[in-house]
């Protein structure tokens, strides 16, 4: 079982395929895990190993990997592993595709290691708008609640502070609409269409980002499924770094 183990924390991650690195952040809320990808309309790990090398991970303290709760910066603390990550499988330069809580971690990714991400696939990303943020709420408690059950080291009162700070805020809470107004990096957003993942947040980053784009419709129809596939695949080839696409096409 592949493992990384990086001073407290460790990941577990998958890598399958060949080609330009893709990084892939699962659905799943704070249960985010390679599994949780099955449940996806697009599931990048089932149609893209043959254009890519795809690396998969499940987040600290959700599936089998573990590590400390970090109040100070908790959306910092996930980016910090990812990239961590990559740098333990010799990575430099990598596109990110992330669905549902993945979209926020993609972000602050980006915003982390803006000259490293090539580009960025968001697929029905989460959003606080209007009344939603009960629900919100209740996802990471109930998530909070297992955790400290099951970790001696990790009380209830932690996960009160580590949980209220992660999910203060509003748009994609990870990072806010100035910093993605100021985003060089190509996104391709496909929207949701409930209220986790709210159609206006999707519309928004696009609109909002420098060099992004909105895809809709796009999961309404099994043929629109397919085109979308087709649509993705196709931005991120046309966004892998030149210098990459050369050494692929003289390997």
């Amino acid at each position: 079982m592949p493992r990384f183990d990086n001073g407290e924390t460790s990941i577990y991650y998958e890598e399958h395929g060949r080609g330009f690195p893709l990084l892939l952040i699962a659905p799943g809320a704070m249960n985010s895990t390679v599994e949780m990808w099955a449940n996806a309309a697009i599931n990048p790990l089932a149609v893209y190993g043959e254009d890519f090398r795809l690396i998969a991970m499940d987040q600290r303290n959700a599936g089998r990997s573990t590590g400390p709760l970090d109040v100070a910066d908790p959306w910092g603390s996930f980016a910090s592993d990812q990239l961590a990550l990559l740098d333990h499988l010799g990575v430099g330069a990598f596109h990110v595709m992330g669905c549902c809580i993945g979209g926020s971690f993609a972000l602050k990714l980006i915003e982390q290691a803006p000259t490293r991400v090539a580009a960025a696939v968001l697929e029905q990303p989460i959003g606080i708008v209007n009344d939603n943020g009960p629900l919100i709420e209740a996802t990471w408690r109930a998530w909070g609640t297992q955790l400290a059950a099951e970790r001696p080291d990790i009380d209830a009162q932690t996960v009160e502070e580590f949980g209220i700070r992660m999910w203060t805020g509003d748009f994609v809470i990870s990072v806010d609409k100035d910093f993605v107004r100021s985003c060089s990096t190509p996104m391709l957003v496909l929207p949701g269409v409930d209220a986790y993942h709210p159609t206006a947040t999707g519309r928004d980053i696009a609109a909002l980002a420098p060099h992004g784009e909105v895809l809709e419709p796009w999961r309404d129809t099994p043929e629109h499924v397919e085109q979308a596939v087709e649509a993705v695949r196709r931005f991120l080839r046309t966004h892998i770094p030149e210098e990459s696409a050369s050494e692929r096409d003289s390997a």
